[in-house]
């Protein structure tokens, strides 16, 4: 029963730090070097992470500067951000690449507020399901005679019990989030 706990605590806990991630990758206004995350460029026919091909730095509160390791790549960073989702035009002065991040209209809040309680449900979907997965094996353990009836119930209960810590940490996860996007 014990191991089952362990698990599930594992499997919640990596959800969690999977929505945190998402969270740091969503541009609200500030210059965040995770939103560049998902960008890939053709260097030599691989696809590869513009960080590993630049030092990605914050200069000014709504800035990026991305200073290629190799200049001659630069022209494909700059193409690669342009086709990417994130909304922002690149500023190539030769040989580094600027992303200025423009304030946010409210409206832009609002969807980004959305789109943070979007996956901060989808997580407690998730968190569910492992609650839901864990039961399921603790009544099949129960049933194979591993398990007493009241172990059942205990293993119930804790299960419960940590699926409730974790749907609390995703609530307050997910409001400091969105408070930090509508007081920008």
């Amino acid at each position: 029963m014990q191991a089952q706990l362990k698990k599930a605590d594992e499997t919640m806990g990596r959800r969690i730090d999977h929505m945190c991630k998402e969270f740091s990758e969503i541009r609200a206004g500030r210059a965040n070097p995770a939103v560049l995350d998902k960008v890939k460029v053709d260097y030599y026919g691989a696809p590869t992470p513009v960080n590993q091909l630049a030092a990605v730095s914050v200069t000014e509160a709504r800035t990026l500067t991305i200073q290629p390791w190799d200049v001659s790549v630069l022209r494909q960073i700059e193409k690669a951000i342009q086709t990417s989702e994130i909304g922002i035009n690149p500023q190539n002065d030769g040989k580094v690449i600027r992303l200025i991040f423009p304030p946010l209209t409210e409206d832009r809040r609002k969807e980004i507020v959305k789109d943070v309680q979007k996956i901060a449900e989808e997580t407690k979907i998730q968190i569910r399901n492992a609650r839901r997965d864990t039961i399921e094996k603790l009544k099949a353990m129960k049933k194979a005679g591993e398990l007493t009836e009241d172990d059942l119930k205990q293993g119930e209960k804790k299960t419960q019990d940590l699926t409730d810590k974790y749907i609390k940490n995703i609530d307050k996860l997910s409001a400091d989030k969105q408070k930090e996007i509508l007081e920008m």
